[in-house]
C-alpha cells in the first residue's frame, strides 16, 4: 500500500507488538496476515526490535503489513537461553519506552495495538493514549484459564507463589489435574519469570478485546468461562498458523518434500522436539534406538544437531535442521506427530488431521498433551505424565511408535477418526460463516474508523 493510497483512503491502522521470540513472532505475523486477508483498506505495523528485523525482514508478507523496528535494548537472542529470567525481565521494562516514542513518529492515527500478553505494558501504553488495545494469547485458552485462576488465588491468599506451589491441595475453577500441572510448570521454570506471568495475566482487564491461536470448537468450555470473567470480547480468531501459503508454489522443490513424495501414505512418522537441549543425552539415544527397532519410517526435524544425528539414523530416517512444517504435515505420506506439544505445532498437527505422540517437556506443554490425549483423544502420551524426566527406553518407544502408526488396528483407527473430526471442525470454523472468520471479521468491523469501540 503506498503512501498515496494511505492518505486517500479511511485505512484502518494497527500496531502489533508481539513478544520478541519465534512461538510468539510467528503467531502473531499471521495473525496479522490472515487480518490483513480479510480487509483490502488495512494497513498493520508489526513492530520487532532491529535484531529480529535482521531474521524476518525478507520474509514474504502482504504489501500492507509493513516492519518498523525499535533498538536493540533486550539482551541478543543467541544470550537469550543463558538467562532466560534476565531475558524476560528486560522484555516487560526496557521496550516501552522506545515503543512509544515509535508511536509518536507514527503519521497515520492508530486504531487499535494488537499487544502479545506477555509484553505486559502495552495495554498501558494504549490506555494512556486511549487507543484500544487487544491482547493476543498465543497459547490454549484453558492454560490461559488455568493461569488467571492460579492469579486470583495468589492475590486472595497473599502469599508467594513458591509457598502456593508446595502447599496448594485444591483451586476455585481448577481440576486436580491442573493444579498438578501448575505444580510441575512452576517447579520447572524460574519463579522469577512465572510472576512476571502471572503479573500479565493480571492486567488483561485493562484491555478491550481479547485474542486468541484457537477456535472456539476446541475449547467450548474454557472459552464459555472466559466471556464470563470479562466484560470485553474473547475472539478466538482460529490457528494463526501459514495455511493461507499452503497453495503457493515455490520455485524450488526441497529435498525433503521429493523424500516423502517417494514414501507410502501415511507410512512417516514426523518428529520435532522443540529445542534439542530440552532432551537429555541419554534419552535421545534412546529414541533413536527405538525409531531404528520399530521398522517405521520418518522424517526428523533436529536443527542444530541434524548433522550428529544423520549418522546414526540409517536409511530408516531423513534428518534435516529445518523444514516448512506445516507443508510436511499435510502431506499425504505423514501419517504421525511425535510432538513437544507446542501449541503452534499442535494447531498445524490438527489443521492436517495428523495423530500425535506427545512428549511435553515443560511450561504448557503437559497441559497441552493432556487436551490431546484425554479431551480430544486424537493423540497418545510416550513419556510419563507424573515424572516427564523419567527414561522411557527403546524397546517401549519401538512398540509404542509400532501400534501408533498401525492404520489397520482398531486403536490406529479410532485416533485419525478423531484426529479428523477434530480437523473437520477447523476447516468449517475458518471457513465463510464460520466461527472464527466470523469473530476475525467483528474484531475488524470493530476496531474500523467510525465504529464504536
Amino acid at each position: 500500500m503506498d503512501s498515496t493510497n494511505i492518505r486517500t483512503t479511511r485505512v484502518c491502522h494497527v500496531v502489533a507488538m508481539p513478544f520478541p521470540g519465534r512461538g510468539h513472532i510467528n503467531p502473531m505475523m499471521n495473525l496479522c496476515k490472515l487480518l490483513a486477508s480479510r480487509k483490502k483498506d488495512i494497513l498493520i505495523t508489526f513492530v520487532v526490535t532491529e535484531e529480529w528485523l535482521g531474521y524476518i525482514g525478507s520474509d514474504p508478507k502482504p504489501h500492507n503489513i509493513l516492519f518498523e523496528t525499535i533498538p536493540n535494548v533486550i539482551p541478543p537472542e543467541r544470550l537469550k537461553a543463558a538467562n532466560f529470567p534476565g531475558f524476560y525481565d528486560a522484555v516487560m521494562t526496557k521496550m516501552e519506552a522506545p515503543f512509544e516514542q515509535l508511536l509518536d513518529r507514527l503519521e497515520l492515527p492508530v486504531a487499535a495495538i494488537i499487544g502479545d500478553i506477555e509484553v505486559r505494558w502495552s495495554t498501558g501504553v494504549g490506555n494512556r493514549r486511549n487507543i484500544p488495545v487487544a491482547l493476543f494469547w498465543t497459547m490454549s485458552a484453558s492454560v490461559f484459564s488455568m493461569f488467571h485462576h492460579f492469579d486470583l488465588h495468589i492475590k486472595q491468599s497473599h502469599a508467594k507463589i513458591d509457598l502456593i506451589v508446595e502447599q496448594v491441595e485444591s483451586i476455585a475453577g481448577m481440576s486436580l489435574s491442573n493444579v498438578e500441572e501448575l505444580r510441575t510448570i512452576f517447579h520447572r521454570d524460574d519463579p522469577r519469570v512465572l510472576e512476571l506471568a502471572l503479573d500479565c495475566i493480571s492486567r488483561v482487564p485493562q484491555a478491550q478485546y481479547l485474542l486468541f491461536s484457537s477456535v472456539n470448537e476446541f475449547e467450548p468450555q474454557a472459552f464459555d468461562s472466559l466471556r464470563a470473567i470479562y466484560n470485553f470480547a474473547v475472539y478466538p480468531i482460529g490457528p494463526a498458523i501459514p495455511y493461507l501459503e499452503l497453495g503457493e508454489s515455490s520455485c524450488e522443490t526441497k529435498s525433503y518434500l521429493q523424500w516423502l513424495d517417494s514414501q507410502q501414505t501415511g507410512s512417516v512418522l514426523y518428529i520435532s522436539l522443540g529445542s534439542f537441549l530440552s532432551v537429555s543425552n541419554t534419552q535421545m539415544d534412546e529414541i533413536v534406538a527405538g525409531l531404528q527397532i520399530s521398522g517405521v519410517r520418518y522424517l526428523w526435524v533436529a536443527r542444530g544437531e541434524a548433522s550428529r544425528l544423520k549418522d546414526r539414523c540409517g536409511d530408516m530416517g531423513l534428518v534435516v535442521p529445518w523444514c516448512d512444517q506445516l507443508k510436511v504435515l499435510c502431506h499425504p505420506s505423514v501419517g504421525g506427530f511425535w510432538t513437544h506439544c507446542g501449541w503452534n505445532s499442535i494447531l498445524e498437527a490438527v489443521f492436517a488431521g495428523v495423530p500425535m505422540l506427545t512428549f511435553p517437556l515443560f511450561l504448557d506443554q503437559d497441559t497441552n498433551s493432556r487436551q490431546i490425549v484425554k479431551d480430544w483423544g486424537n493423540g497418545w502420551r510416550v513419556n510419563d505424565a507424573v515424572k516427564a524426566e523419567k527414561l522411557v527406553t527403546k524397546e517401549n518407544i519401538a512398540e509404542l511408535v509400532r501400534r501408533f502408526m498401525g492404520v489397520e488396528s482398531d486403536e490406529g483407527k479410532q485416533i485419525r477418526r478423531k484426529a479428523k473430526l477434530l480437523q473437520d471442525k477447523c476447516v468449517v470454523a475458518i471457513s465463510e460463516g464460520g466461527s472464527s472468520t466470523a469473530n476475525l471479521d467483528a474484531f475488524i468491523s470493530s476496531i474500523s474508523p467510525g465504529k464504536g469501540h
